[in-house]
């Protein structure tokens, strides 16, 4: 048993970790954080999160006496608390994208902001750097972006099958955080698809930073807004460099997608024709990959379906603390998807 706690646990990242962590059966949350809810019990804010008697606290990093810590705090907050949590002693899984590039001047360029702590840490995608995170103190959860175009074009890059690859994703408005704003406006987003930061989002050197430590691949990334509460569709194209009958290069790219997840609990290649649904992965940590359909021009389309909240957020997190303590690596978060 070992005792965790949460920074930053009103958001909606915050929730699912509490929703998820209340049916693990090797960790007791010890403290959940928040200066605007302090001493408010969980349910006030997090209304379906009923039965437990867990309140917010307005603890300093000073006083969090855990084993673990989640820190769900925005991007530029999680670098003024991170390093006195690990001095500490406590392990940190962050949420935020504070710790997950390498080149430091890479997340200034992107995120606007002086990195004041950097710290060793380990990009916390299981399928890629399990052995890492175990031995981690600090590990960077993966944006949710990131996680699904990652994992759906992660075999390409290794086999260096493309030199290019265009990733489009459709994410829900519960991406954009608890806090509204004008373009998650109702009237704004339903019945509307709204692409956004065509070619400035900051989730693409992120995503270009993993596929391209596997070859020279080349990654453009576009996200759209639809009117829908979770998940992310994510779609690539990208053209093979050698190709030559259709259904061949598809059964033979199938076969490599196959091979390289055969083992990954959380990612399934979906059958030949089905294609990846978001209502497949409402609520669950899974990935759902398929499509790996080949034109007469060589050119590839595989799409990926995640929930933006689970396996792009809390989900993840808690599969990358199941690693990092030696649990089970699918306890608590091995639910199915809801559908409908």
């Amino acid at each position: 048993m070992i005792e965790i706690s949460i920074v930053g646990g009103s958001g909606y990242a915050g929730g699912e970790l509490i929703r998820l962590l209340q049916k693990h059966p090797n960790i007791e949350i010890k403290n959940i954080t928040s200066r605007q809810y302090d001493k408010t019990l969980i349910n006030k804010v997090h209304p379906h999160i009923q039965g437990s008697d867990l309140i917010f606290e307005d603890l300093s990093p000073n006083k969090l006496d855990s084993d673990l810590v989640f820190t769900a705090t925005p991007h530029g907050a999680s670098m003024n608390i991170v390093p006195e949590i690990l001095g500490s002693g406590a392990k940190v899984i962050d949420l935020s994208g504070d710790y997950r590039f390498r080149d430091i001047n890479t997340y200034e360029k992107w995120y606007g902001m002086t990195h004041t702590s950097p710290f060793d840490s380990v990009y916390g995608l299981p399928e890629i750097y399990r052995e890492e995170i175990k031995k981690s103190q600090l590990v960077a959860n993966p944006g949710c972006f990131p996680t699904g175009a990652i994992l759906a074009n992660l075999p390409l890059s290794k086999e260096k099958l493309v030199e290019n690859i265009v990733v489009d994703s459709k994410t829900g408005v519960s991406g954009g955080g608890v806090n509204p704003s004008p373009i998650f406006h109702y009237s704004n987003c339903a019945d509307n698809v709204v692409p956004y930061k065509l070619i400035s989002h900051r989730h693409g050197p992120e995503i270009q930073q993993e596929l391209g430590a596997f070859s020279d691949v080349k990654v453009s990334f576009t996200p759209h807004l639809v009117p829908v509460i979770r998940g992310i569709l994510t779609t690539s194209h990208s053209f093979l460099k050698e190709y030559d009958n259709p259904e061949d290069d598809k059964e033979n790219i199938r076969k490599i997608y196959e091979n390289q997840y055969k083992d990954e609990f959380f990612v399934k290649i979906l059958d030949d024709g089905e294609i990846p649904t978001l209502n497949s992965v409402r609520g669950s940590n899974f990935a759902h990959i398929g499509g790996f359909e080949v034109d007469e021009n060589g050119r590839l389309i595989v799409i990926s379906a995640i929930d933006n909240l689970v396996k792009g957020a809390s989900g993840q997190a808690i599969h990358n603390m199941n690693i990092m303590c030696g649990f089970k690596e699918e306890t608590a978060i091995d639910g199915y998807g809801m559908k409908p």
